[in-house]
């Protein structure tokens, strides 16, 4: 069954253009010109995955992330102007899963969004059955995507679950950067530290908002990042 993908644009060459790209090689694709026609759309049609431009009227990328966050862990993929840097990390810390910055190749589109679906499928298990992960108090369940924390159910984007799986995988062990960019994004993909370093701020604060003493993921600096089960 072919994926649907929402794509959120008010440039209509990129809409037009990305759209046939994306049928061609597949996909189901749902066109929307601006943030709250693709809010109501997908309330009625959801996706597999969205692709996001930032800056559009009526509702930017960012106010339509947020609102898709409080219902969904849906992939998200978000469009970038060439230098806006404050853009990238600001979506990546409410929880955007990747961002691809203006103008780009449609081909690397197509491969970042099927990296994303992949993970997707990894994340859920693929539909095979994998063991339970529990350190302490954090209990994570691969094959339904599921993460909670002293019995509080932790919503975590794509992303954020594989990152922390790599972590819990081994507590006590570092992991640097390159390698929770290989698990969380494929040995083929890369995304610069600032990515990690996001996804990781935003696993913070979700454990934060359910107990304020979380302090499981730690840094160590110019190293990367372990997780302390005790």
């Amino acid at each position: 069954m072919a994926n649907n993908i929402a794509l959120v644009d008010d440039d209509k060459n990129i809409l037009t253009s990305v759209a046939i790209a994306l049928e061609a090689e597949g996909f189901q694709v749902r066109t929307y010109s601006d943030g709250a026609e693709a809010l109501r759309g997908l309330a009625q049609h959801p996706a597999d995955l969205a692709i996001l431009d930032i800056k559009m009227p009526r509702m930017d990328g960012m106010e339509l992330l947020g609102q898709l966050r409080k219902q969904s862990a849906m992939p998200v993929i978000f469009l970038t102007s060439k230098d806006d840097e404050v853009d990238e990390v600001l979506g990546l810390r409410m929880g955007a899963d990747d961002y691809i910055k203006k103008p780009f190749s449609q081909r690397l589109l197509v491969e970042r969004i099927r990296a994303l679906l992949r993970r997707g499928e990894l994340a859920r298990g693929s539909g095979e059955s994998e063991p339970i992960i529990q350190r302490g108090e954090l209990l994570l369940d691969p094959s339904r995507h599921q993460c909670s924390w002293k019995g509080t159910n932790v919503d975590l984007t794509v992303t954020e679950f594989l990152i922390l799986k790599s972590l819990a995988l081994r507590p006590g062990h570092v992991k640097s950067r390159d390698q929770l960019m290989d698990g969380a994004y494929g040995e083929h993909i890369y995304v610069d530290d600032c990515t990690i370093d996001s996804h990781i701020k935003r696993l913070r604060k979700k454990f934060k908002s359910v107990d304020s003493a979380f302090a499981q993921i730690e840094t160590l600096y110019g190293v990367g990042y372990r997780y302390r089960d005790r």
